[in-house]
């Protein structure tokens, strides 16, 4: 009889609150462990959230806070429209820093392909759609030598192109003495004053060009060699990649890809300029940086990159909305590198723990 007693008291005991002796001790109970469920998956998904995307979103709100006039289709429009010649350049620079390298001559070759088309056509009497097809061949023979000299010529990609960058400003400037050139078809001035379907026709090749580095990384086997190559580029080349000549054709696609950003800028101005793209080198650096791509190489993609290049842009905007001195836009941009690049660093060290 007390046996009996003894169990039913055991179990009235246990059935309050549908806890045991052993849960009181533990002190848990199926709220809490609904919560730490949700903070686990909500922390899962945060962790596939790229880094830029949730910079970009930041940025935004607080700056959709600061101005009315931020959060516009007009406004948000311009964002994209006035960085389309940085972000075709950014796509060059991200391949670069992915195999290891970097190409600080791209704001230079956009200036020198660009002084030569306009020079051709406005003294030599070339017709226009054969002055852009030459400035763009004058841009991938820019990064030719960017790449021979960094690979056959074994120095080092920073002294190499800072090289390149010299001399092509240089000889941008020499074509006209300095002297921007002005007066071009009605069909180049299109490229930027035209739109399909309400998108400016400059966006949608900045897009464009996201879209075919993007599918060429990811969907094919001479784009996925990059990873390898700027992961480690002797074990690449012993697993039966040819190293230098892939190498040299990212660099050529860097130079081209600096003078097709050369014609929108051209274009946009409706002039040529002997300095055109020559300062936009940190802007370009800071996409792809801002992007997530390390500077060692082996990683960074064109999402990021376009999400970096969207930062750039809105931070921009956004300092001129607030009516922010332009001489402090650069230490803000200087700064965003900064924290980019420690967050980078901090993110690898966990993942290496």
């Amino acid at each position: 009889m007390r046996t009996t007693t003894d169990h039913a008291i055991n179990q009235r005991s246990s059935g309050r609150g549908g806890r045991t002796p052993e849960d009181a001790g533990t002190g848990t109970s199926p709220g809490r462990d609904t919560g730490r469920g949700l903070a686990g998956i909500a922390a899962n998904v945060l962790r596939r959230v790229p880094g830029p995307l949730i910079g970009l979103i930041a940025v935004m709100i607080a700056l959709s806070i600061m101005s009315p006039y931020f959060l516009t289709w007009r406004n948000l429009s311009n964002v994209v429209t006035q960085n389309a010649d940085i972000g075709i350049m950014a796509v060059g620079a991200a391949l670069v820093i992915l195999i290891g390298g970097i190409d600080l001559s791209v704001g230079s070759t956009l200036a020198l392909s660009l002084m030569t088309s306009a020079w051709l056509y406005r003294s030599a009497g070339v017709p226009f759609e054969l002055c852009v097809v030459l400035g763009l061949t004058v841009g991938a023979a820019v990064g030719l030598i960017n790449g021979v000299l960094s690979t056959y010529g074994r120095i080092q990609p920073f002294v190499a192109t800072l090289a390149t960058m010299s001399a092509a400003a240089g000889l941008a400037l020499y074509l006209t003495n300095g002297n921007p050139i002005n007066g071009f078809p009605e069909w180049y001035l299109a490229i930027t004053s035209n739109d399909i379907l309400g998108i400016p026709l400059e966006g949608i090749i900045m897009v464009a060009t996201f879209l075919i580095a993007a599918y060429w990384l990811r969907f094919r086997p001479s784009g996925r060699a990059l990873y390898a190559i700027g992961g480690n580029a002797e074990v690449a080349r012993l697993s039966g990649l040819n190293v230098t000549r892939i190498k040299i054709g990212v660099y050529v696609v860097a130079g081209f890809l600096a003078a097709l950003a050369g014609v929108i800028v051209g274009s946009r101005l409706d002039s040529a300029q002997p300095t055109a793209g020559t300062a936009d080198l940190l802007n370009v650096i800071a996409v792809v940086v801002i992007g997530g791509a390390s500077l060692s190489g082996g990683s960074g993609g064109m999402l990021n990159t376009f999400i970096g290049l969207l930062i750039i842009g809105v931070l921009n905007n956004g300092m001129s909305l607030l009516n922010v001195s332009p001489n402090l836009q650069p230490v803000v941009i200087g700064v965003a590198i900064i924290v980019a690049v420690l967050t980078d660093r901090a993110s690898r060290s966990r993942q290496g723990a």
